[in-house]
């Protein structure tokens, strides 16, 4: 496996006094990395790389700079034994390739390239990087060049024989591959310059020692020790980086001479890297002792979840504090040091390390406060990983003039990215609330709470009479922690508030006024960013109006505050974030499930407004998601000013089918079908015809069919209601069962089928698309149909001895035929055979309208991916019969408003005007249509 060549600089043509070629031959998030001197005049820089021994080399990886960026890079090898002289003039270089590099314009200079190159396997002992060229850009004033690192992988040569000039190419071999990824498989992950970059170089000897660990763990078997190792390292990575930026804030922090802001860093780092190692348990993973323990095959709480938790990240308030601390308690301070650096470092503490420590600023002080800290320090605060900003250094994003400013972008798009790509692509602003020198030292509790201005105080004069300036100042503070504490106040205060303290009392505020500065605050708190913020706020609001407000607050007052907060409500439920808008969703139902709310009818007419074309996805979803509950838990309401009626909903309904994301359409047809179930006519009434032109639109044909669904449930229980109250009124106790079982199966055949006709079980997969004659023939049809089911049974209940006449008959709605007898089956029959109006599929034999064959083919069939539209005459024709089909003689232009029969290839005139039965029933119709012939010998 492949893993990191050391090598040493031994040759730079030119180099900057304050950015050597030396630096090269580290990795870390504080090296400088080389640049050339300014203004030299030269246009190619070699620098030549000694490996520290002979070497296999797979990969070379090189960092460039974000705006002193070379055109290109040539790479040379040299391959010598020992036993030959290897200064650069000695030495013959093979060419391997160039790279070539960006100029960053893009990225207007803020992000660097890094370029991975893979080489077939060669044997080396030198590379030579040549540098040509300089990509020009205002940044860059002296024409200078830069490279941050190289990196060399690879594998340690075995000595063997080679040719004459001393070096060789191994074609044979190929570099070894992961074979989860493919790419280049290396023996550490701390190996790639991605991950040396970027994390802080202890960290990164932790985890190598780690991944030895889990090596052998997993050879011995040892699973929950290797887990635990695997997922102690991945913590880690996250702890490393952290660490690095404390690394590079601190050495920013030396170049300008702050060294009150580097010594805090300093020991920022010792305290953060301590608590790590100390909460993963890095010392007993590692078993120093070399003994397996039983501790590390065995579960634990910090393992048991998955990742582990860091601790949280001192900042410098905090480590401010504890050097203020240290200095005044060195006697406990030196005891506990000893006790810290013995237990982090797995060493006992050495005999200088008593005065060290009793210094006023010891370097592990601050390691051993943080162990065991004190009351007064309230445990950390989270840090923002801010940089430190001193009042002499310039502004970070003046300029990309900064040494380490900008991200890394990767342009090999094979190798799969990772977190530490990210590293600098973040913003660094510098830190709030914290000052320089002695001010640090302060131990001012609320140094870090704004004070409210005069603006602030006007706005907030009502709030502040009521619950005081300090919950009201939280309300106001940049820090979210005080933002929080804040809403628990204000909720404690409103649960505490009682009605017999305000009428004992003549100076306190009255219920009003409480829930107007409540929602004054409420209103500021719930557009706050932060999520945490948000979720304190969202459930404070639900404490005012279901507990505070019933049976306190006048209905005025109610529907002041309602105002007030529900329009940013209403923007919170558009949020992108799922638990954002899940929240405020949820938050406004709440408000609406108030009974004074709800008298008041403060929230449906907000949500029941028309759902524009233009309305975000998220919103238009959410309000009709939230219109939807409303519905169901408060019901369909007559008041016209509710926002619940039948019209204000049919039309908010009506407005959601024509948004174009189909989320949203779903949900407002799922309202328009609650309020069919209470006023069919008025909804039919807001949307158009319900003909063939509008059921050919796939929307309008889903709604009808649902509709017509609902239509036939409502008729049957008429029917059933009709059929026990005739057998009942006749004097009969109950209806014969024949009679029952021949209504009961013609009605459950009653179903919408494509020319709007009552159509049997065998067709009902069609229902739903329009044809010839339309809902109104479907109408008629039906009434007859249970007319003659509810005559029959009205019949054989009165008049046991009827004639041939009064008995029930079965009638086709398609070609009028008929049949007597009571038995379901014979239709069945009649439609699987002998019907001209319907016809078998040739692919799934599934028995359908001849007027819709051509659709079903093409949209609804098993076979479907096999059939396509006929562009010249609307036909659906077999992909491998197309060609042929279009050179027959019926492949014609079809007429305006004709239809094309399947069967015989004629056009069908005024095919919704009875056009469809004209040419499949008269004697000289549809020449293609088999079925007349049996229809004629049924009859």
């Amino acid at each position: 496996m492949a893993k990191k060549i050391p090598f040493n600089v031994v040759f730079a043509s030119d180099e900057d006094v304050n950015f050597p070629a030396s630096e090269l031959n580290n990795h870390g998030p504080t090296v400088h990395g080389w640049r050339s001197a300014p203004d030299c005049g030269l246009d190619s820089h070699d620098i030549i790389l000694r490996f520290q021994q002979p070497a296999k080399i797979y990969r070379i990886q090189l960092l460039a700079h974000q705006y002193l960026i070379p055109e290109k890079v040539e790479l040379w090898l040299h391959y010598s034994p020992k036993s030959l002289p290897s200064t650069p003039s000695s030495q013959y270089f093979d060419f391997l390739g160039f790279v070539a590099l960006a100029d960053n314009a893009n990225t207007n200079y803020k992000s660097r390239e890094l370029q991975s190159v893979t080489v077939c396997p060669r044997r080396g002992t030198h590379l030579k990087l040549r540098l040509i060229g300089v990509q020009g850009n205002d940044y860059n004033g002296t024409g200078q060049i830069s490279l941050l690192a190289v990196n060399v992988l690879g594998e340690d040569l075995e000595v063997g024989p080679t040719n004459g000039n001393g070096e060789e190419h191994l074609s044979n071999e190929a570099p070894p591959l992961d074979t989860a990824t493919g790419e280049l498989a290396l023996a550490s992950i701390c190996d790639d310059l991605l991950f040396s970059m970027y994390v802080e170089e202890s960290i990164v000897q932790s985890i190598r020692e780690l991944e030895q660990r889990k090596v052998l763990a997993v050879n011995a078997e040892r699973f929950e020790y290797a887990r635990k190792l695997k997922l102690c390292m991945t913590a880690l990575r996250s702890a490393g980086e952290r660490l690095g930026r404390y690394a590079l804030a601190k050495r920013q922090a030396v170049q300008q001479e702050d060294f009150t802001t580097a010594r805090l860093r300093k020991e920022q780092i010792e305290m953060y890297r301590a608590a790590v190692l100390r909460q993963l348990q890095v010392q007993q993973l590692l078993e120093p002792q070399g003994v397996a323990l039983g501790t590390n095959d065995q579960s634990c709480e910090i393992y048991a979840g998955g990742k582990p938790s860091l601790p949280a990240a001192p900042s410098l308030q905090d480590v401010a504090q504890a050097l203020a601390e240290a200095t005044y308690s060195p006697k406990s301070l030196t005891s506990l040091s000893l006790d810290d650096k013995s237990s982090t470092d797995g060493s006992q503490g050495q005999p200088g390390n008593d005065s060290v420590v009793a210094t006023p600023a010891p370097a592990p002080a601050p390691t051993s406060l943080q162990a065991t800290p004190t009351p007064s320090l309230g445990g950390w605060r989270k840090s923002h990983d801010e940089l430190p900003q001193s009042p002499r250094l310039p502004s970070r994003h003046s300029s990309p003039m900064s040494s380490r400013q900008g991200s890394l972008r990767r342009r090999n798009k094979s190798v799969p990215r990772n977190s530490y790509e990210d590293y600098e692509e973040r913003a660094i602003p510098t830190l709030r609330q914290e000052c320089q020198g002695n001010a640090l030292l302060e131990a001012d509790p609320n140094r870090g709470r704004s004070r409210l201005n005069d603006r602030e105080r006007r706005q907030a004069a009502l709030p502040i009479l009521v619950f005081g300036s300090e919950l009201v100042e939280q309300f106001y503070s940049r820090q979210f922690q005080d933002r929080e504490d804040g809403l628990l106040r204000l909720r404690t205060f409103l649960k505490d508030h009682d009605l017999e303290d305000v009428s004992g009392n003549e100076h306190a505020a009255s219920p009003n006024k409480v829930a107007r500065s409540a929602a004054l605050l409420l209103h500021r708190a719930v557009r706050d960013a932060v999520y945490s913020v948000f979720g304190q706020a969202t459930e404070t609001v639900r404490m005012l109006f279901l507990e505070y407000v019933p049976g306190r607050v006048s209905p005025n007052e109610v529907a002041r505050c309602v105002d007030r907060l529900l329009p940013e409500l209403l923007a919170k439920s558009g949020d992108p974030s799922a638990r954002l808008h899940t929240l405020a969703q949820h938050t406004i139902l709440s408000i609406a499930a108030c009974p004074e709310v709800a008298e008041q009818h403060l929230v449906a007419p907000a949500l029941s407004r028309s759902v524009g074309s233009g309305t975000h996805q998220r919103l238009a979803m959410s309000r009709l998601q939230m219109l939807e509950q409303l519905v169901h838990t408060q019901g369909i309401s007559t008041d016209k000013h509710s926002g619940l009626t039948c019209r204000a909903l049919s039309e908010c309904g009506c407005s959601g089918i024509h948004h174009p994301a189909e989320p949203v359409r779903k949900v407002a047809e799922r309202i328009l079908l609650l309020v069919y179930k209470v006023n069919p006519r008025l909804v039919r009434k807001q949307l158009p015809p319900d003909d063939d032109i509008t059921r050919r639109n796939l929307l309008y044909r889903q709604l009808f069919t649902e509709f017509d669904k609902l239509d036939l449930d409502r008729k049957q229980e008429l029917l059933e209601a009709n059929k026990y109250g005739g057998g009942h009124s006749s004097g009969d106790a109950a209806t014969p069962p024949a009679d029952k079982a021949s209504t009961s199966s013609d009605a459950s055949r009653l179903m919408t089928s494509r020319s709007g006709h009552g159509l049997g079980p065998v067709a009902s997969s069609n229902n739903g698309y329009a044809s010839c004659n339309g809902k109104q023939q479907y109408n008629e049809q039906l009434k007859r149909s249970m007319l003659s089911v509810s005559n029959s049974c009205k019949g054989s209940a009165s008049n046991s001895e009827s004639t041939e006449d009064n008995s029930p008959k079965i009638r086709c709605p398609f070609c009028d035929w008929s049949c007597v007898g009571s038995d379901a089956s014979q239709l069945d029959r009649h439609y699987w055979k002998a019907c001209p109006f319907l016809t078998k599929c040739p692919q799934c034999s599934q028995v359908l309208e001849v007027a819709a064959l051509n659709y079903h083919l093409t949209t609804e069939c098993d076979a479907k991916e096999s059939y396509v539209v006929c562009a010249r005459c609307t036909e659906s024709v077999h992909k491998q019969l197309y060609e042929l089909h279009q050179m027959e003689d019926y492949c014609r232009e079809l007429k305006t408003g004709a239809a094309r029969c399947p069967l015989c290839h004629d056009d069908v005139h005024l095919p919704q005007d009875g056009g469809w039965k004209l040419h499949l029933l008269s004697a000289g119709g549809c020449p293609g249509n088999i079925r007349k012939k049996n229809l004629k010998k049924s009859n």
